[in-house]
């Protein structure tokens, strides 16, 4: 897996530098971090700006990318015993993902699981959470019907992120928790609505359709903390 930018690479070195392989250095660093970045067992190499374009399509690396080990997917069953779980129902955007990754990993939640979704691109969800998706058990299972009924089968309350749900301010939640987020075109299924513990919301003091997915997903872990 390469990943690529400061954030996310310093993240990974400062936490679980035994997942890289190689670094690159597209630019020049000072001699006090380089000697810092010799002392880890893996291989440094230096590589002319453009080669670094080329290996990541992007000229957005900041001059520093890294070899590391492939991402592996949790197992599903061993949600079932955590407190605090979020479930994203066909959100496919990788940065949103990462985006809600690095809040989840911040708010204390103990896994994600995305559904409605065969496979996803790890690689891009990896930079966008800044190193955080290391830190957060997370798995994709296609079905969202499974996934709800074997949260429920293991003692969680299943909250669902819905326009005309309770305000999230007047929310007691459960210990055992699952927070359902919705694509942002679509929001969740009808049928998900359905079978749902309990609806909850934003209340926004002006006027607007919605907020972004990671945006609302941010506020609804914060306020479901308990």
């Amino acid at each position: 897996m390469l990943i690529y930018g400061k954030q996310p690479i310093y993240y990974i070195l400062q936490n679980h530098p035994k997942l890289v392989s190689k670094l690159y250095l597209a630019k020049e660093v000072d001699k006090k971090e380089y000697s810092k970045l010799m002392k880890y067992d893996f291989e440094v190499k230096r590589i002319p700006s453009d080669a670094a374009d080329k290996m990541c399509k992007s000229s957005n690396h900041q001059g520093m990318l890294a070899e590391i080990e492939d991402f592996t997917l949790a197992p599903f069953k061993a949600f079932l015993n955590k407190d605090f779980v979020v479930v994203l129902s066909s959100v496919t955007d990788v940065g949103n993902i990462g985006a809600i990754v690095r809040s989840a990993y911040a708010f204390g939640v103990d896994g994600i699981v995305a559904t409605g979704v065969k496979q996803l691109a790890m690689e891009p969800i990896m930079r966008s959470s800044s190193g955080a998706l290391c830190d957060m058990p997370f798995t994709v299972v296609t079905n969202l019907y499974d996934v709800i009924n074997d949260l429920k089968m293991s003692g969680f309350t299943i909250y669902g992120a819905v326009m005309d749900g309770e305000d999230i301010r007047n929310i007691k939640p459960a210990g055992k928790r699952a927070i359902i987020l919705g694509s942002e075109g679509e929001g969740l299924p009808l049928k998900a609505v359905s079978r749902l513990d309990e609806k909850i919301s934003i209340k926004m003091e002006n006027g607007f359709d919605s907020l972004n997915v990671s945006v609302a997903g941010a506020i609804l872990m914060d306020r479901m903390r308990v």
